[in-house]
């Protein structure tokens, strides 16, 4: 399972979830919960936005998980 690290990286780089969502040019609600959800489900473009957004690779923002029931 995968499992995404938006908002830990936002904390690291100091941006919060609504400046990244404006960097990212996403709407602050699917931002929102993607970086409250790690294991919720977005599209390859999303993460493409967030990580240009982030100034960080795509493999820095996914991890591989334990399977979550």
């Amino acid at each position: 399972m995968i499992r995404l690290r938006i908002k830990e990286v936002a904390e690291e780089k100091g941006i919060s979830i609504a400046k990244l969502a404006r960097k990212a040019d996403l709407d602050s609600k699917t931002v929102y919960r993607i970086a409250n959800d790690p294991y919720a489900e977005i599209s390859t473009i999303t993460l493409c936005r967030l990580a240009e957004a982030l100034e960080v690779s795509v493999k820095d923002l996914v991890e591989d998980a334990p399977y979550k029931e």
